[in-house]
This record gives structure tokens, C-alpha cells and sequence, in this order.
């Protein structure tokens, strides 16, 4: 029901009577009933929780108050964020029945705009790598994306319209690319970070899932810090020089391989290189194909240092009892151990020395293009091949992974559509003039019936 109807068009059907959050939330819990099973989105759903906040919401709309932003909209929860009605468990044993007995401040401001949250999603243990349950929709002997995947697998299956996710090197962008739905990882620090797990201080960036790309934005807003008690990314928010492309010329578009080109197979360079076809026959859109500063070649190494010795810091607790603890995030954090706090601390010179590089660069162009990664979700027991996700999380830039290419074995993979660190508003008007020329879909990549 709800799968092909943005959250505009939900809420225009509660006005006209044609629905109400009711009808939703049942068509969520049924769709999660026929297909939970077998895809393993969720580590809990309550759906008298989600019944009883659907029919508050109901009573709202039948009482004549205001359609809030979100009113009546299922929303999934990574399982590392606080939540007063359901356990918060992060993917691990240790913390296996925790309840914290608060909301996180995004859940709470999604429920403050109208969301009902319907459970929380499976998450890679501690929100690192070691992959869980959760099976990709498209193959399920493929990768659905580590960490934030339960949410992006929730949104493709269409029990929910929206979910929330974290992070910290590619956790959004690789599961939306994966599973063929929008991801959203905004600029850092823009979504507040209280009662969320922590991980890493200069990289974890709160984000989130959609199945129709003209949600993006009203989930950004309602998601977002407001206000001059947040001084620097206000005045830019604000600042339309910033935030809208002159009319007089078209969209400046910086088309970058990266340094992980070459890893990507054909298919992958070939659909990118269509679009960026495609795109330039538009009148509106003028693309440069250019190189990224050369220092930007040292991303992977400079996130790997701070990653590893942040783990290492923020789990020796969970480390102590080690047997609970999954070898792969054993290995982070032993390779955490092993480095020099000067390292470290290099480290963290380095990622603000190309933070501000890339600020400098991206002051010349109005958007910049790559893959999402490097084609195709891959095997579950293959590791996943470096790809230009990490390198924007690494510099705070705003993405968007758009579930625009699909692989000769109709696989979908993204489009990776980025923008200067807090101009993410321009980044949101962009994706609405493709979706309006038909250069990216609106809703999600088709899907195998299920």
C-alpha cells in the first residue's frame, strides 16, 4: 500500500480520508509478519506498541489538529539508539536484554513530528563489521551492507517508509547501494548524537533511509539541530549563496573517480560513465570530470588510525570479556591497542587537513558525483573492497546514495551525489531537479516479488 507513496502523498490521503495511520501501520505489521522470517530486518517489533501510537496519531487527525511532518508514519530504529519503549542491544550478547528507559534525541524528534516507531533494526555488533542475520532482498547469498543494514533492508521490503542509521566509514551508503534504496548521511554533526552508541568522535554521523527521494529533506529537517544555538552550521543552513544555485547558470557538477577506481569492475565505471552521459545533454547541468587533491589518496589509511584506536578505547570494557566478542571486532581493537596515541592524534591532524581541502575544492562546484561502491552487493563472505563512501565521512561532507545503476545480474548499486560540508540543502534542491529530468528514480530499485 503505502510502498509506492511518498510521505507527502500518505499525508494528502489522511486529509482526503482515503487513509489513516491505522491502515498503515497494519499494512506495516503484515509486511513484516510475510517477510521478517525469512529477511531478518528486525531484533524487535512490537505491534501493539506500533498499533496503539498509530491510533493516537489517528485520533489527532480525526480531532482536526495539524498534520505534523511525520504524522502517522512508521519509522525504524537502528538498535543502537536509546528508545524508552524497546530494548537497545547494539548487536552484542553483553548488552542483550538493556534497557535504557529514554529515547535518543533523534527518536525523540521524529516522534515529535508525528512518527511512530515501529521496533528497532538489526545492526552489526557495535555498529563496526561483523555482519548479522539480516539477508540482502535482492540475493540473499549477497551482502546486504554492515551495520545499518537492518534499516536499509526494512525500507526495501516496504514494512517501513523511513528508517534511521548510523555512520561511521560507509554503514549508510553501502547498505542503500546494496539494497537499492536512498541513504542519506548528512553533513556531520548536523543530527545530534545523544543516547546514541558511540564509537568514533570525529567520524560517527547520524543519517538515514527512504524509500522515495522527495522524503529526504523532510526527514533531514525533522531530524536535524534548528536554531543560533548552533551558530556555524546555522548561518550556513541559512545562507542562501550557499544553498541555492543561481538561475543564470547551470549546476556545476565535479565528477571524481577517487583513488578506488580502478578496483571497480567495468560495469560499475561504464554506468557511472553513462550517466555522467546522460546528465551533460541537459542544459541545466554542466559536468567536470576532474582529480580529486592528491592528499585525498591518504583517507583510507588516515580513517583506519583513528577508527581502530578509537574502538579500542571506547569497548575495553566489552574487550575484558572478549569471548562475547566477535573476531572481527576482537582484531579492531587489538589493532587499536597497538597504536601510539601520537598516531593517533596525527591522525586526527590529518582528517582536519582534508576536511579543509575538500571544503576548498567543493567551493568551486555545486555538487560532486561518484559510485556508491564499487558495483554490486558481494558475497557475504567476501570482504568488502574500499570505496569512495569512507572518504566523505572521513572529510564531514552531506551524501546521498541514489539507487540509480543496476549490474548485469540485475543487482542494484548507487550513484553517490555529494556537497560541500553543510550545504546539504543545495545537495537536496539537485536531487529534485534529476528526479524532475528523470535522471534518478523516485522510489526505490525494483524489487523481486515477494
Amino acid at each position: 500500500m503505502f510502498r509506492e507513496l511518498s510521505i507527502s502523498e500518505i499525508k494528502e490521503k489522511f486529509q482526503n480520508k482515503e487513509l489513516n495511520p491505522i491502515d498503515i501501520a497494519k499494512e506495516c505489521i503484515s509486511r513484516y509478519e510475510k517477510l521478517d522470517p525469512t529477511y531478518k530486518s528486525w531484533v524487535c517489533f512490537d505491534k501493539d506498541v506500533l498499533l496503539t501510537e498509530a491510533k493516537n496519531s489517528n485520533k489527532k487527525i480525526v480531532d482536526g489538529k495539524p498534520l505534523r511532518s511525520l504524522e502517522g508514519i512508521p519509522i525504524g530504529v537502528k538498535d543502537i539508539f536509546n528508545t524508552a519503549d524497546y530494548p537497545t542491544q547494539m548487536g552484542s550478547p553483553l548488552w542483550k536484554g538493556f534497557t535504557p528507559g529514554n529515547d535518543a534525541r533523534v527518536v525523540y524528534n521524529l516522534k515529535n513530528a508525528g512518527g511512530v516507531i515501529a521496533g528497532k533494526t538489526v545492526t552489526a555488533e557495535f555498529a563496526v563489521h561483523a555482519l548479522n542475520e539480516t539477508q540482502n532482498p535482492h540475493d540473499c547469498a549477497l551482502t546486504p551492507g554492515t551495520s545499518s543494514s537492518g534499516s536499509a533492508v526494512a525500507v526495501s521490503l516496504g514494512m517501513v517508509p523511513v528508517s534511521i542509521g548510523t555512520q561511521t566509514a560507509g554503514s549508510i551508503v553501502r547498505p542503500a547501494s546494496f539494497c537499492g534504496v536512498y541513504g542519506c548521511k548528512p553533513s556531520f554533526g548536523l543530527i545530534p548524537r545523544t543516547a546514541s552508541l558511540k564509537t568514533t568522535d570525529s567520524l560517527d554521523t547520524i543519517g538515514f533511509f527512504t524509500a522515495h527521494s522527495e522524503d529526504l529533506k523532510t526527514v533531514f529537517d525533522v531530524c536535524r539541530v534548528h536554531g543560533p544555538n548552533f551558530p556555524i552550521s546555522y548561518q550556513a543552513l541559512k545562507d542562501m549563496d550557499r544553498q541555492v544555485k543561481p538561475n543564470a547558470r547551470p549546476w556545476k557538477v565535479a565528477f571524481v573517480k577517487t583513488h578506488t577506481w580502478e578496483q571497480a569492475p567495468e560495469y560499475a565505471k561504464q554506468a557511472l560513465n553513462d550517466f555522467v552521459n546522460r546528465a551533460s545533454n541537459f542544459s541545466n547541468i554542466e559536468i567536470f570530470d576532474v582529480e580529486l587533491p592528491s592528499d585525498m589518496e591518504r583517507c583510507h589509511a588516515v580513517h583506519e588510525t583513528i577508527y581502530s584506536k578509537s574502538l579500542s578505547y571506547y569497548f575495553s570494557d566489552e574487550y575484558k570479556k572478549n569471548e562475547l566478542v566477535s573476531p572481527v571486532m576482537n582484531h579492531l581493537i587489538e589493532a587499536g591497542l597497538d597504536i601510539a596515541v601520537q598516531d593517533y592524534h596525527d591522525a586526527l591532524t590529518n582528517q582536519n587537513k582534508l576536511i579543509n581541502i575538500m571544503d576548498q575544492f567543493l567551493q568551486e562546484y555545486d555538487i560532486m558525483i561518484s559510485l556508491s561502491t564499487l558495483g554490486e552487493a558481494p558475497l557475504r563472505e567476501k570482504e568488502e573492497l574500499p570505496d569512495p563512501a569512507l572518504m566523505w565521512t572521513l572529510t564531514h561532507l552531506p551524501v546521498v546514495s541514489a539507487p540509480v545503476f543496476t549490474s548485469p545480474d540485475n543487482k542494484p548499486f548507487g550513484l553517490q551525489i555529494s556537497a560541500r560540508k553543510y550545504n546539504d540543502i543545495l545537495l537536496f534542491r539537485f536531487i529534485d531537479y534529476l528526479r524532475s529530468v528523470n535522471l534518478i528514480p523516485q522510489g526505490c530499485h525494483p524489487k523481486p516479488e515477494l
